[in-house]
C-alpha cells in the first residue's frame, strides 16, 4: 500500500471515530470501547478488501462480513451511513423507537447488514455456515467475521471453528478483536484464553497477528491468508476505546459507558 493510500485510510479512521462518538453520544450511552477497536479493520475491509457494490446492496456474488460481536454495531453503522447504504442521519436514531438502526446488528432492519448478530459465538456459525454455501455455490467470495476476545470465552466459537477447518473452509477470515478485555474485567482475568495465536492455530487455521490499528499490516495478512487452503484467523492486537483517550482511559468500564458533554466535545476535538 502506498503512503497516499495508507494516509486516506487513517483520515477515514478518524472520520468514522467522530461519526461513532457522535452516534452514541446522542443516545446517551452504548458500546464505545469495542467500537472503536474496530473501526480500523471494518475502515480497511469496506474501503479496500471488500467486493461489494452500494447501488446492490443484495449482489449474489458479494463479499460478506458478519459483525459476531454484534454490540459494535454501532462502529458498523457509522461505515455504512459513509459508505451510502444508509444516511448518516439514520446514525441519529441508534437504538431508539422505529430505528433501523438497532444496538445490536440486524439483518432485517439494517441495508447493508449481512447477519443479524448479538448471542455471542452464533455469527462465527452463521460465518461458517455462509462460507460453505458459498463453496458450492463456487462464487467465489469471501466472508469475514469479527469476533471479540471475551467472545471467544463461548464454546460454540470453537465449534464452528473446528467446523471450518474439518471442512476446508478457506474463503472464511476471522479477525479476533483482541483488546484483552471484556464486559466487566481483563480478559486474563475472567477467562485467561492463553496463546490466542497458537489456540486457533491448533483448530486448523492460518494464523498471523498483527497490529489491529495498522492498516499495511493488516492488508498483508489478508492477502497471505488468501493464499492457504485452510480457514483464516487474523489476531487483531487493539486498543479498546481506539483513538479517544478519555474512553481509553476508563481502562474495561469503556464497554458500555456514558460522556459528559464536556468529555464529548473534548473528544471531538481530538479526533479532528
Amino acid at each position: 500500500m502506498s503512503f497516499g493510500d495508507l494516509e486516506k485510510l487513517d483520515s477515514k479512521s478518524r472520520e468514522i471515530r467522530k461519526m461513532l462518538i457522535e452516534e452514541i453520544h446522542n443516545l446517551g450511552k452504548g458500546h464505545y470501547g469495542g467500537s472503536l477497536s474496530i473501526v480500523d479493520i471494518l475502515v480497511l475491509l469496506y474501503n479496500v478488501e471488500m467486493n461489494i457494490d452500494v447501488t446492490n446492496p443484495g449482489m449474489e456474488n458479494r463479499d460478506r462480513l458478519v459483525l459476531s460481536k454484534g454490540h459494535a454495531g454501532p462502529a458498523l453503522y457509522a461505515v455504512l451511513a459513509d459508505k451510502g447504504y444508509i444516511s448518516k442521519e439514520d446514525l441519529n436514531t441508534l437504538n431508539k423507537e422505529n430505528t433501523c438502526l438497532p444496538s445490536h446488528c440486524d439483518m432485517n432492519k439494517t441495508t447493508g447488514v449481512d447477519m443479524t448478530t448479538g448471542s455471542l459465538g452464533q455469527g462465527i456459525s452463521c460465518a461458517v455456515g455462509m462460507a460453505k454455501a458459498s463453496k458450492i455455490k463456487n462464487d467465489n467470495c469471501y466472508i469475514y467475521c469479527i469476533v471479540g476476545d471475551g467472545e471467544c470465552n463461548e464454546g460454540q466459537v470453537w465449534e464452528a471453528a473446528m467446523a471450518a477447518s474439518s471442512s476446508g473452509l478457506n474463503n472464511l477470515i476471522v479477525f479476533i478483536d483482541y483488546n484483552k478485555m471484556q464486559l466487566d474485567g481483563k480478559l486474563i482475568d475472567i477467562l485467561d484464553m492463553g496463546d490466542m495465536h497458537k489456540k486457533w492455530e491448533s483448530f486448523g487455521f492460518y494464523v498471523e497477528s498483527v497490529d489491529g490499528h495498522n492498516f499495511e499490516e493488516m492488508h498483508n495478512a489478508i492477502c497471505n491468508g488468501k493464499k492457504q487452503y485452510k480457514p483464516i484467523a487474523i489476531v487483531l492486537n487493539t486498543v479498546k476505546g481506539k483513538g479517544v483517550s478519555i474512553i481509553e482511559n476508563a481502562g474495561y468500564k469503556n464497554h458500555s459507558m456514558g460522556l459528559t458533554d464536556d468529555d464529548f466535545k473534548k473528544s471531538i476535538v481530538e479526533l479532528l
